[in-house]
């Protein structure tokens, strides 16, 4: 299989890599709460996101755009833009019953954008090589919610002292903070807002 592959793909994996690495330095931080752990697991947020932009550019340099091309795209997007953002906000200490609800549904959110994404790219391509627009923010703007949460880690904001603090809300807890995630999963599954794609 892997014979199959092209250049780009390989960047593909890298950027899953990326992803990756980042939710096992964030287990690191939780089970050692050494910080350089925590930050080199929001540091692989840029580096997915290098990946994935870098993908698409050899993709339609060499002309070699495929359908496993996308469907391995989609999936290495959801580990280092779904999954890892969600595990490293967890390690900073959003670990209450609402926080795990939200960061379960920014997940889902992402997942559902990206089924979304690979369904209509083709209607809404027209014909031409790429989608002019995205339907929602794409998955990759969680790179902004990982760069939130390494400044508050380089200020020693995590944990007891995560900005926002907490509340307990019923039975559980809810830090503030993760309300960034519902922001964020609710526009990437938005159909009326459109970004134009560059």
């Amino acid at each position: 299989m892997i014979r199959g592959f092209h250049a780009a793909d390989f960047l593909t994996l890298a950027n899953a890599a990326s992803g990756m690495v980042g939710v096992l330095l964030a287990m690191a931080y939780v089970a050692d709460e050494d910080l350089r752990h925590f930050l080199l697991s929001a540091a692989m947020a840029p580096a997915a996101f290098f990946f994935d932009a870098l993908d698409g550019r050899v993709a339609r340099w060499r002309q070699t755009h495929s359908a496993l091309g996308r469907e391995l795209d989609s999936l290495a997007d959801i580990v280092s833009f779904g999954v890892a953002p969600a595990a490293l906000a967890y390690a900073a200490g959003m670990r209450g019953g609402w926080d795990a609800i939200v960061l379960a549904y920014f997940v889902c959110c992402g997942v559902s954008r990206l089924a979304r994404y690979n369904v209509t790219a083709e209607a809404l391509s027209e014909g031409a090589d790429k989608v002019p627009y995205f339907e929602g923010t794409p998955i990759p703007t969680s790179v902004l919610l990982t760069a939130v949460l390494g400044v508050a880690g380089w200020q020693g904001r995590v944990g007891d002292d995560l900005w926002g603090g907490v509340w307990q809300l019923g039975p559980w807890a809810l830090h503030p903070l993760v309300l960034m995630f519902v922001l964020s999963g609710s526009l990437m599954i938005s159909k009326t807002l459109r970004i134009p794609k560059p």
